[in-house]
């Protein structure tokens, strides 16, 4: 896999929580997150065999670019701990945490300097771009190099995937009654985080084995070959898991929760389109290029405006008899009124389909108790919507509005 690709999706997910960054720069949670985030951003980058001539070749130094990659992996491996340690508590309240924080820097700063020791004593003449691990397995030092980073690297992912996954855990049993949609987000997104996260220890596997492999004779480049593809997997994996809490809010609220509006808004408008008048069908005005949120502007205005064309057609007393049926028969309130509406409204466009004449007066009781129940519930047409469902099509030709098991008929009252 093109290790750009992975670089270029952290980069995306760092540019996304820039602003976050910079209101919360003093939280060291939001500072941990963004230096996990860029630290293995850089290390894919310079990971990249483009990166590495070029750094080679600046350098003068042949295989420089391995321990200025080992070295970032150190990091990214130190900054996993410290995130950890940030999520468990907060620093400013718990010296502990701070003293955890500290240790965990000094412990991977003495790993990077032996990193860098291991490499100026030992040698690497040979410029690697994909298969430095194994072409130097059994090298004195850079043996050792190769080692110090995968252990560091596999045991930091492995600890973050387990505290991801415990927080997610704690999410889900916690405050059961409290659950909210953000919370869901941010459990999913840890989740996935998790899953990046052991994807990442199964890099750091793959590796070591294929390492191990070339000190018994055989040769498992391919394995080798295959781990790097399973660090991108996992990166991308780890990108989507800090998106996700973030974007998600804004893509529900934006994007599907509009569409699911539209779709439960389906019956309603099918029916209202089914009453051919002198008007003619419902027409949308939305351009092709409108998102969600504006095509379901525009799709409520439309089923107003078609309902208030229908109000001449409309029946109070069937609105009224389905509402009572519907209360006898167990309904909430604001049920017991959507199925109300519904039957008056699948009774008034049957009698208009049919051509019936209309009648004004008889329809100013219906229209007024349409706005009032408008004003006081929420949503009341995706209820009407699928309120719809319980009022059945006569197969006479004309509409029955069957609720509790009593017919309705369009000219009832």
């Amino acid at each position: 896999m093109n290790l750009y690709i992975p670089a270029a999706a952290l980069g995306i997910v760092l540019v996304v929580k820039l602003p976050s960054l910079v209101r919360r720069r003093h939280s060291p949670v939001v500072r941990s997150v963004n230096a996990v985030i860029f630290l293995q951003a850089s290390a894919f980058f310079f990971s990249a065999p483009p990166t590495i001539g070029f750094v080679n070749r600046t350098t003068g130094v042949s295989n420089f670019s391995a321990v200025l990659v080992y070295c970032l992996l150190s990091a990214y491996a130190c900054a996993c701990r410290v995130l950890m340690e940030n999520w468990r508590g907060d620093v400013e309240v718990l010296p502990r945490t701070r003293r955890r924080v500290r240790r965990w820097i000094w412990g991977h700063g003495v790993v990077a300097l032996l990193l860098i020791g291991c490499f100026v004593w030992g040698e690497a003449p040979v410029e690697r771009q994909r298969d430095f691990e194994t072409y130097y397995a059994g090298t004195p030092f850079i043996r050792e190099m190769v080692l110090l980073c995968l252990f560091a690297v596999t045991a930091a992912a492995g600890a973050a995937a387990a505290a991801c996954l415990r927080w997610a855990r704690d999410i889900r049993s916690e405050f059961p009654e409290r659950r909210t949609p953000a919370r869901g987000l941010l459990r999913t997104g840890l989740t996935v985080l998790a899953v990046g996260f052991l994807t990442n220890v199964t890099y750091g596997a793959a590796k070591l084995v294929a390492v191990v492999a070339v000190w018994s004779g055989r040769n498992w480049e391919p394995l080798n070959q295959a781990a790097v593809s399973l660090a991108a997997v996992g990166t991308l994996l780890v990108a989507a898991g800090f998106l996700i809490p973030i974007v998600g809010p804004w893509l529900t609220v934006r994007v599907l929760e509009p569409l699911r509006t539209l779709r439960a808004l389906g019956p309603l408008r099918r029916t209202l389109c089914g009453a051919d008048g002198p008007q003619g069908r419902m027409r949308l005005s939305t351009p092709w290029s409108a998102g969600p949120g504006r095509r379901l502007t525009d799709r409520m205005t439309d089923i107003h405006d078609r309902m208030l064309e229908l109000g001449a057609y409309c029946s109070d007393e069937v609105r009224g008899r389905a509402y009572a049926e519907a209360r006898r028969g167990g309904r909430t309130e604001a049920e017991s009124v959507a199925v109300g509406l519904a039957a008056m409204v699948r009774a008034a466009a049957d009698a208009r389909g049919r051509g019936m004449p209309p009648d004004k007066e008889r329809g100013v009781p219906a229209v007024r108790a349409l706005r009032a129940a408008e004003g006081e519930y929420r949503d009341l047409l995706v209820g009407i919507s699928r309120a719809l469902g319980s009022v059945p099509e006569d197969r006479n030709g004309g509409t029955t509005a069957s609720v509790g098991g009593a017919a309705l008929s369009p000219c009832d009252g």
